[in-house]
């Protein structure tokens, strides 16, 4: 039985490599499986190989755990293709996405065919590992870490400002006591202070005609 050595690397992480033996007559599903046992990944996640050329153009796809849109397409399914139904160039490439909602992609490329294999492997064997695996939801975000929305929400945060606690902003001195404006208090009171004197004025004025009609 031939056995297909393919090379494994990450689209982002080229330096990280993983070769991998495994016999013409296993399935996408159990090189599927492979990758991972040389990862480290749970493998139960939706994902999908595609024919591909040396470009890395996405192709003909065969998946695992497929939706309900993949089905109704008719998608062929991992543990229903051998590897070598698609082997038609001795450096056949596949473009593989691993996990749709958080997705790795890699790049699996056959190195060599080799003509018998060993009796006393277990394949898929990994044969070479180069470089340690990124980690598998490494690059989840955080949603109760917020970046500020505006300069104005900002301010507010340094100031530990709390609608509740009150309605407008108070200058207070060292001791907590509030800080009166000299200059705005006595401008209250001229104000509040003219009304009186024109009031006091007018009643004055009463007075005066009043005494002046009784002569």
């Amino acid at each position: 039985m031939a056995v297909y050595r393919f090379r494994v690397t990450f689209e982002d992480y080229d330096d990280i490599v993983r070769e991998i033996d495994v016999k013409s007559n296993q399935t996408f599903q159990d090189l599927h499986h492979a990758i991972h046992k040389s990862t480290g990944y749970n493998p139960d996640y939706s994902s999908s190989f595609y024919i591909s050329n040396d470009q890395w153009t996405k192709g003909e796809e065969i998946t695992f755990m497929p939706n309900q849109r993949k089905i109704d397409r008719g998608i062929a399914l991992m543990d229903k293709v051998k590897l070598s139904s698609f082997i038609d160039d001795p450096h056949q490439k596949f473009y593989y996405t691993f996990n749709f909602d958080r997705p790795f992609d890699f790049h699996v490329e056959l190195m060599k065919i080799i003509l018998d294999e060993s009796p006393k492997a277990e394949y898929p064997q990994v044969v070479r590992s180069v470089g340690e695996a990124p980690k598998q939801f490494g690059n989840v975000f955080n949603p109760t870490i917020l970046p500020p929305t505006s300069e104005e929400f900002d301010f507010l945060n340094e100031m530990e400002y709390n609608p509740e606690d009150t309605e407008d902003f108070t200058e207070v001195d060292e001791t907590g006591e509030a800080v009166v404006d000299e200059e705005e208090e006595a401008a209250e009171e001229d104000e509040f202070g003219s009304e009186f004197s024109d009031n006091e004025g007018f009643e004055e004025d009463d007075r005066g005609r009043g005494s002046r009609d009784d002569y």
